[in-house]
C-alpha cells in the first residue's frame, strides 16, 4: 500500500515534471514564432543562414533532454515507491560495515546508475544531434575517456563529501547539519582551485596566452580594466565540439580566465577584449563570492530540512527504511531537489543581474558597446541559441538574460553599437528587437 508521504513524492517529482514539460513546450512555440518573425534580423544580425536550423536544433535538444527526465523520474520512483530502495538498504546494514561506509556505498551505486541511465542519451546527443548541426569533433573513444574519466572524479569527490558529512552524523548526532554545511562550502571552495588546476586539465588542454597578437590584446584590457591577473588560457575545446565560450574561475592566485580556441576563432580581436573584459568583471564587481554567499544560504537551508527529515519518525516508517540516517537523507534529498527547481526563478535573478553588470563593465573598459554586442551575437549565432525564450521558460532556466535584451540595455546605457545589423528591422523602438509575443 502507497503511503501519504510517498504519494506527496510522486506528486512532487511528477508535478515538477509536468511544469518543466508545460515550460519546454511554451518555450518551443514562443521560440518559433518569435524567430520566424524576426529572420531577417536572425541572418542579419546572428549570421545564421537558415533560421529554421536554429529552431530544429534547439527543438532536438530540448525533446531529447525531456525524455530523459521522465525515464530519470521514473526510475527513481520505481525504485523508491516500490520498496527496493529500503530493501537496498536493509541490505547494506547486513554488511556490518559502519554507517558512513554503507552510506558511501549507496552514493556511489546512486552515481553509478545515473551514469548507466544517462549514457545512451549523451551518447545519442553527441553522435546524432551535435553531428547533426555540424558542432561534433568528438571521436567514440575520447567520449568513452571523458565518460569513465568523468565517473571516476564523481565517484571520489562525491565519495569524499558524503563520507565526510555521514561521519559527522555518527559522530556528531546534533551537530552534523552545521558541520555538513561547512564541508560542503568548504568543498566548494577547494574546487575554485583544485578545479581548474586538476579536473579540467584532465579533459583538456590549457596553453597559457603568452605572446602574439592576443596577448598584446589581453593586456591591453588588463590595463584599462585595472586587473591584476596574468593567467588567461586557451583552451582546446574544438577537440570535442565547435561551441564556443569563455569562463572565469578560482580565486586569488589560483583565478584565472579561459577562452575556448573556437571562440578565439570566431570572432575579432575587440569582440575577444569585450568578452574578455566581461568575464573579469566576475572578480571585479565581487560577483564570485556573491554566488557563493548565495549558495552558502541555499545549502544551510536544505540541510536545516534534511535535519528534519532524519529526526522524523515518519520518513522510516513511510518507505521502509531501517533506522540509517543515511538512508533517511536520500530521500530528504529526493523531496529537496524538486522545491529548489520551483525556487529557480529566485536564485537566478542574482546571476542575471550579475552578467548585466558584467556587460556594462565590458562595455565601460572598451570605452563603447560595438565589441560586446558583436561578442554576443557572434555567440547566439554560433552556437545556434535561442534567442526568444519564453519569459516563464527564462525565469526557470536561464542566468543571463536574452541576447536581444542584452544588446538592447547595451545600446540604451552606452550608446548604439554601430548600425547596419538589421536589428531596426525586427521592431524594437530602442534599436533593439521587441520579443514577440506567444502564438
Amino acid at each position: 500500500m502507497v503511503t501519504i508521504p510517498e504519494l506527496a513524492l510522486v506528486g512532487l517529482l511528477v508535478g515538477v515534471q509536468v511544469l518543466e514539460t508545460v515550460l519546454d513546450r511554451l518555450n518551443l512555440r514562443y521560440g518559433a514564432s518569435a524567430v520566424r518573425e524576426a529572420a531577417e534580423w536572425v541572418r542579419d544580425a546572428l549570421d545564421v543562414d537558415d533560421p529554421e536550423e536554429m529552431l530544429a536544433y534547439q527543438r532536438s535538444k530540448t525533446v531529447l533532454s525531456r525524455i530523459q527526465s521522465w525515464l530519470g523520474v521514473v526510475a527513481v520512483l520505481a525504485v523508491v515507491v516500490s520498496g527496493l530502495y529500503g530493501d537496498l538498504v536493509a541490505v547494506l546494514t547486513e554488511t556490518g560495515l559502519p554507517s558512513a561506509a554503507q552510506g558511501v556505498l549507496l552514493f556511489a551505486g546512486a552515481v553509478l546508475a545515473d551514469r548507466v541511465l544517462a549514457a545512451p542519451f549523451d551518447a545519442y546527443e553527441t553522435f546524432v544531434v551535435e553531428e547533426r548541426f555540424g558542432f561534433n569533433n568528438q571521436t567514440p573513444a575520447l567520449w568513452l575517456r571523458d565518460l569513465a574519466i568523468g565517473t571516476v572524479v564523481a565517484l571520489v569527490l562525491g565519495g569524499v563529501v558524503a563520507g565526510g558529512i555521514l561521519i559527522a552524523v555518527a559522530a556528531l548526532p546534533t551537530l552534523w547539519p552545521a558541520v555538513g554545511w561547512a564541508l560542503v562550502v568548504g568543498f566548494s571552495l577547494l574546487m575554485m582551485v583544485v578545479y581548474p588546476r586538476v579536473i579540467a586539465p584532465l579533459f583538456n588542454d590549457f596553453e597559457p596566452i603568452e605572446r602574439g597578437e592576443l596577448r598584446t590584446a589581453v593586456e591591453d584590457v588588463f590595463e584599462r580594466a585595472g586587473f591584476e591577473c596574468e593567467q588567461v588560457y586557451e583552451m582546446d575545446a574544438s577537440r570535442r565540439s565547435s561551441h564556443s565560450n569563455a569562463y572565469f574561475v578560482g580565486f586569488g592566485r589560483a583565478k584565472r580566465v579561459v577562452l575556448f580556441d573556437t571562440l578565439v576563432e570566431q570572432m575579432d580581436r575587440e569582440s575577444i577584449q569585450a568578452v574578455l573584459a566581461h568575464e573579469l568583471a566576475h572578480w571585479k564587481k565581487v560577483h564570485i563570492w556573491k554566488q557563493l554567499g548565495a549558495s552558502a544560504v541555499q545549502t544551510a537551508l536544505v540541510f536545516a530540512f534534511l535535519w528534519w527529515v532524519t529526526t522524523s519518525q515518519w520518513v522510516y516508517a513511510a518507505f521502509g527504511l531501517p533506522q540509517e540516517t543515511y538512508a533517511a537523507l536520500g530521500i530528504g534529498l529526493l523531496f529537496a531537489g524538486p522545491v529548489l527547481t520551483l525556487t529557480a526563478p529566485l536564485t537566478n535573478r542574482l546571476s542575471l543581474a550579475h552578467e548585466r553588470e558584467a556587460d556594462d563593465f565590458a562595455a565601460e573598459t572598451m570605452g563603447e558597446a560595438e565589441s560586446m554586442t558583436r561578442a554576443l551575437r557572434t555567440l547566439a549565432g554560433e552556437n545556434l541559441s535561442n534567442p526568444f525564450p519564453h519569459p516563464a521558460y527564462a525565469a526557470f532556466h536561464l542566468t543571463h538574460p536574452p541576447i536581444p535584451e542584452r544588446i538592447r540595455r547595451l545600446r540604451k546605457r552606452h550608446g548604439r553599437a554601430g548600425g547596419g545589423d538589421g536589428v531596426e528591422g525586427a521592431g524594437g523602438d530602442d534599436g533593439g528587437p521587441d520579443v514577440p509575443p506567444a502564438t
